[in-house]
């Protein structure tokens, strides 16, 4: 049998500990007021004082070994507490017989017994205990006194082991109901602070999320004031100069000329797209779904992730697969959310990375896949990637990821989750549904087509 199955070596509760460092007191208190009486005041029958002094020492030699065990967070012979109870009867008995019998001021020790095993054991045991000292004492009656002599002593002393025996019990009894409603009480308590503790997480982050999202759609708006100015600004020069060109055009010019001005005019009508696909990212997004090709929505994505200064040396592979079914989404607030997952891949990867993007149809849900050939994401990270305010770049503002959640997730058709990581690089898959989706048998996605992005 192992220690730790073994009844006698069992950890004690927190009430036996406590029971059992009074007992050890009072033991010692009981040794120490022996030889105090046998050794130092004027008592009769000195003769059997080195008997006396004998037995007290047994007692210091049983209380030393109770102080060891209780040293060590265990309780000596804990597993037959009656023993300790005979012993106890049998000390007490020897000490009255070779002192004054039945007068002997050590049969308080019988009371001292009584209290120690009602804090330490159970009533049963309690009551086993006191027989064991009625008879003890009532053996001490019949060897040391004479008939009718000392009655009324061994009556009134078993009346108040009794009575003591009863007052203690109960006493005990109503401790341990208290021990017991106040660990109930500390184990509420202790219940009641996780979940405040939970909730106020809980709730902190809400208001952590909540925040990020304000900061989010702050940045958006002024992005968008700033993105209507240029436009504005800009706009008009390059309404005057494109007008300008188209008169020069009319006008008889040689072919050399004429190559050149309809360069011009193709670097104006650029720019001018490059400002209307500025404008149409950066304006307030509509909430109303409409009917999208998947693909045309990424191509939105990389057309405006191409002005990016990280998108420099980069590859772009794609897989898009063949027939997909249209797609019922906000249509600006996807594009928003492929252009942060393609970015990301982007500053996950060093100059002449491959970042590649996919696409299929699995079980009524278009998967869009985004993977990086970059550093990936540590195990320690994965799990806070989605967090408001979390970044591991030196100018990121951790709301990319955590944006692009809130929105497909509050669009109630989809969600987002990383699929893959290694320090071979990461996928990010956005999962995609609706009733027209859904209908759609699966597609799988086609050759991989690259791209090199200047």
């Amino acid at each position: 049998m192992s220690v730790a199955a073994t009844p006698s070596l069992r950890d004690p509760s927190a009430w036996e500990l406590a029971a059992e460092s009074i007992t050890v007191k009072i033991r010692w208190f009981g040794v120490a007021v022996g030889y105090l009486v046998v050794n130092f005041l004027d008592r009769p029958l000195a003769e059997n004082r080195a008997v006396m002094n004998s037995i007290l020492t047994l007692g210091a030699v049983y209380a030393l070994l109770d102080t060891l065990w209780s040293l060590r967070g265990q309780i000596f012979l804990s597993r037959w507490p009656l023993i300790i109870s005979l012993m106890e009867a049998v000390f007490i008995g020897l000490l009255c017989y070779f002192d004054q019998g039945l007068n002997s001021p050590f049969r308080f020790y019988y009371l001292l017994s009584l209290l120690v095993c009602a804090i330490r054991c159970s009533p049963s045991v309690t009551l086993v205990t006191l027989i064991l000292h009625c008879v003890s004492y009532g053996e001490l009656y019949l060897t040391r006194g004479a008939s009718g002599q000392f009655a009324s002593t061994l009556v009134v002393t078993l009346v108040s082991m009794g009575w003591v025996t009863w007052a203690c019990v109960s006493l005990v009894g109503l401790l341990k109901a208290a021990e017991r409603r106040l660990t109930q009480l500390n184990e509420e308590l202790r219940l009641n602070q996780i979940e405040l503790e939970e909730r106020i997480q809980q709730r902190t982050g809400q208001l952590q999320q909540s925040q990020a999202l304000v900061v989010q759609q702050e940045k958006q708006a002024a992005f968008g004031l700033l993105a209507a100015g240029i436009a504005h600004e800009v706009g008009n020069p390059l309404a005057a100069i494109s007008s300008l060109v188209q008169m020069l055009n009319r006008r008889p010019n040689d072919d050399y000329t004429r190559e050149r001005l309809h360069m011009v005019d193709d670097q104006l009508r650029r720019i001018q797209g490059t400002l209307r696909e500025l404008v149409d990212f950066s304006r307030p997004a509509a909430k109303i779904k409409t009917m999208c090709d998947v693909h045309e929505l990424i191509d939105g994505a990389l057309n405006i992730a191409k002005y990016y200064k990280r998108t420099k040396g980069k590859k772009i592979v794609t897989a898009y697969a063949e027939q997909m079914p249209l797609l019922k989404v906000v249509r600006d607030q996807l594009v928003q959310v492929f252009l942060n997952l393609i970015l990301n891949a982007m500053d996950a990867t060093e100059e002449g990375g491959t970042i590649e993007l996919s696409t299929s149809l699995v079980a009524g849900w278009i998967q869009v896949s985004i993977r990086d050939n970059g550093h990936g994401i540590s195990h320690e990270n994965q799990v806070r990637i989605f967090r408001p305010y979390f970044t591991t770049k030196e100018t990121g503002t951790g709301l990319g990821l955590f944006v692009c959640r809130h929105i497909i997730e509050e669009s109630g058709s989809g969600r987002i989750e990383l699929t893959d990581t290694s320090p071979a690089g990461t996928t990010f898959t956005v999962f995609l549904t609706c009733e027209n989706v859904r209908q759609h048998p699966d597609v799988e996605r086609t050759t991989l087509v690259s791209t090199e992005v200047s």
